[in-house]
């Protein structure tokens, strides 16, 4: 299956930091979001349309060093690497890109040209990382950016098109149920609908004037802005992370967009509803129903003591459910997971008897391989971290499944294919 670089690149754009560039940018939330939703399928798109630009591969190449994850608002300001590659995807159209985003988006045009470079930037890092730990040379580049020249159509909002944007048609390829809404004269619509790929309907209006002009001037532009904020409600309110979580949204080290995936048998739920735990006296801060409230009930319950032998356990998983990974890390953790890996090392120090095994999990996206390697690469570094606390005595194993207990389609949303996407644990005999 072919990488979706959108998919890659959404982690590094959730809601935490649209929420300050919003407010750097003093801009509502609501606007940043819609201008972000044009923006990244045109950068992609302008990447893949000019994937075999020196500049454009330098770029990404550079991308992988040059620390731009790490401070996505500040670096991608007068950032030489972004430069590079806006000028050479859109020449003299990046202004027109700006102006028709700002006003799809109801953004200022600063605040869109910012925005640009924002997105370029998280574009280039990503794909910069991706590159790097994939070893990629430039064809392999070049034939990766290609490979999105089919789907950066269809992943537009409503109310915009490459045309829109003045981009032209690169990479419009036909998608099944792919649905396009092509503008003409000021006396006609012309209305496309594709599905499969083939053309089922193709319908012209005839002109309807009103004080010489056109009703669907004003018209058309009102349907397609109301299902633009019909797209970007459905898109920007999912219940899904910022980056690689062991809860949600946003992947593999390769492919996906949040953690590692959940157990087979999950035995926390996934709604957060912060609380004070009681470990024996001690209080901890995690969620209601959470893994820690789950895992400290069943200890006190005897239920380990009485369990006779490992295959009693080997079903019963507990979720970490706020354990977040950074986009495409196996090594790195977003700020407050720690206190959940501190939470699971006062248990067990409060249960010395207690042994138990992690376990890394991934939806089905993405080579198998790859799954397996950056499941096992995340189970480990719980383990690892699990050690270092002075606890690793307790820690029989660490295991990534890859996919193997994935249930949900590849073909799924993402957020539908969140479920699969988690850590566990589970006692161990």
């Amino acid at each position: 299956m072919a990488l979706n670089i959108i998919d890659l690149i959404k982690g590094q754009l959730g809601s935490a930091l649209i929420s300050q560039a919003a407010s750097q940018l003093g801009e509502s939330e609501s606007g940043v979001s819609k201008a972000i939703s044009g923006l990244l399928p045109a950068v992609v798109g302008g990447l893949a349309n000019n994937a075999d630009q020196p500049g454009v591969i330098d770029s990404i190449t550079g991308a992988a060093s040059s620390g731009i994850l790490g401070n996505l608002l500040g670096a991608s300001s007068g950032n030489s690497l972004i430069s590079t590659v806006l000028s050479a995807i859109f020449g003299d159209k990046a202004g027109g890109l700006v102006n028709a985003v700002s006003t799809f988006s109801g953004v200022s045009n600063s605040s869109s040209h910012s925005l640009l470079n924002l997105v370029t930037g998280a574009t280039l890092g990503s794909l910069g990382k991706y590159v790097a730990d994939n070893h990629l040379d430039a064809s392999g580049i070049s034939s990766l950016l290609q490979e999105q020249k089919g789907i950066v159509s269809s992943l537009l909002p409503a109310g915009l098109t490459l045309a829109s944007l003045g981009l032209g048609n690169w990479g419009s390829v036909a998608t099944p149920d792919a649905e396009k809404v092509l503008l003409t004269s000021d006396d006609q619509t012309k209305v496309e609908v594709t599905r499969g790929g083939t053309s089922t309907t193709n319908v012209e209006t005839n002109d309807y004037n009103t004080d010489g002009g056109s009703i669907w001037k004003w018209l058309l532009p009102l349907l397609l802005l109301g299902l633009a904020g019909w797209f970007l409600w459905t898109q920007f309110n999912k219940p899904t992370t910022d980056s690689t979580t062991t809860t949600s949204d946003t992947t593999t080290e390769v492919i996906q967009d949040t953690a590692v995936a959940n157990a087979p048998t999950a035995a926390t739920t996934t709604a957060k509803s912060p609380t004070e735990i009681d470990l024996n006296g001690i209080k901890l801060k995690g969620n209601a129903g959470g893994m820690e409230e789950s895992m400290i009930a069943f200890l006190k319950s005897d239920g380990y003591k009485n369990a006779s032998d490992d295959a009693v356990l080997k079903d019963k998983w507990y979720n970490f459910d706020n354990v977040n990974f950074k986009m495409g890390s196996s090594t790195e953790l977003e700020p407050g997971s720690q206190e959940q890996i501190d939470n699971l090392v006062a248990i067990l120090k409060a249960y010395p008897e207690v042994k138990i095994k992690i376990g890394g999990y991934t939806d089905k996206t993405g080579d198998e391989a790859v799954n397996l390697k950056i499941s096992q690469s995340r189970a480990e570094f719980i383990k690892a971290a699990l050690v270092k606390a002075g606890v690793g005595a307790q820690v029989s194993e660490a295991e990534g499944y890859g996919s193997k207990m994935a249930t949900v389609p590849a073909s799924a949303s993402d957020a539908e294919r969140a479920k699969d996407r988690k850590m566990a644990v589970r006692f161990t005999k």
